[in-house]
């Protein structure tokens, strides 16, 4: 029998391959999970048109991320924390502190997620950040963590 694949299936075949298969696999297993179609002419053209659209809106969406990463490299931000003794921080400066840091001075949202920081920033000083937009889009910012101004002395 032959199948075109809707789904990947390890060590079987990708979306949008025609294979054959044996007639009781194709039956039983991977035609009722609509992990293939049965490879009509009318199938094969479905799954083309659709694997076409999901190229396009790949494409679309790279573009976009591209826009926002050169949006985003290079750019600088400012993050007062409040330190200890020896240029120590108090707490750390996370992801989501640059995150929403970056949203203020740039006004573009960036998932938590998204910011490669290997460990929290501890101490004060200039660090140099890479956010994963995409598996190749990595812009990088600069993240300057500098002593908050405190008010001592106001009894």
């Amino acid at each position: 029998m032959k199948v075109i694949f809707v789904e990947d299936v390890p060590g079987l075949g990708r979306v949008g391959e025609v294979k054959s298969v044996a007639d009781g696999y194709g039956r039983n297993f991977l035609i009722p999970r609509r992990l293939a179609l049965l490879a009509t002419a009318e199938a094969v053209n479905s799954v083309g048109a659709r694997l076409a659209a999901r190229a396009r809106s790949e494409a679309q969406t790279e573009a976009e991320l591209g826009e926002v990463a050169g949006k985003l490299d290079g750019v600088e931000i400012m993050i007062l924390a409040q330190t200890g003794g020896k240029e120590r921080l108090y707490g750390a400066v996370t992801a989501a502190d640059i995150a929403a840091e970056l949203e203020k001075a740039t006004g573009i949202a960036v998932d938590k997620r998204k910011i490669e920081l290997e460990d929290s920033i501890r101490q004060i000083g200039s660090y140099e950040v890479a956010i994963r937009l995409a598996r190749d889009i990595i812009p990088r910012i600069k993240v300057t963590v500098s002593e908050e101004a405190s008010s001592e002395g106001a009894s």
